[in-house]
């Protein structure tokens, strides 16, 4: 099961680029919280339909 971490800023407005941030792993989470919102959380949520590529990477090609 893949999974992200995603960052809701409340004081934003749903649309705006900085609404929310959408993290590859908890540890990438922290480094952000620590220089840009200390008292913040994020939640866990899966991914839903990811494709593996040749690396096992789960990233897909751009379209």
């Amino acid at each position: 099961m893949k999974t992200v971490w995603i960052y809701v800023d409340t004081k934003k407005q749903v649309g705006d680029r900085d609404h929310l941030k959408v993290f590859a792993n908890s540890d990438l989470a922290d480094e952000w919280f620590v220089v840009n919102d200390p008292e913040g959380v994020v939640f866990e949520y899966e991914v839903i339909g990811v494709a593996e590529d040749e690396t096992g990477s789960g990233r897909q090609p751009h379209r």
